[in-house]
């Protein structure tokens, strides 16, 4: 959906959708700035409304190998998610 500031128009990045992996960095919210990046498997995304290019995310954060290790609820920036590759997951932690 397109948005709008000082007369300026552009496209607001899509949410994941469940199934996606995608990095969490600080780029995604100041809460991630003191922390390892880390990939995030997407399995819902809240549908009400919050602040325009924001989205709550609820999903497993991986390990090194792309196993689940915590369940975790997160409030992210739309423009900060980068979508992960399969590879991506096994390579860091």
């Amino acid at each position: 959906m397109p948005a709008e500031e000082h007369g300026r128009t552009w496209l607001q990045p899509r949410p994941p959708e469940p199934g996606h992996e995608v990095w969490i960095t600080r780029n995604a919210s100041v809460q991630f700035a003191r922390q390892p990046s880390f990939v995030f498997r997407v399995i819902s995304v809240c549908p009400q409304p919050t602040y325009p290019g924001w989205v709550w995310l609820t999903g497993y954060q991986l390990d090194g190998q792309g196993h689940a290790v915590a369940r975790q609820e997160i409030y992210v920036r739309l423009a900060g998610l980068r979508r992960a590759s399969r590879s991506d997951a096994r390579l860091r932690s």
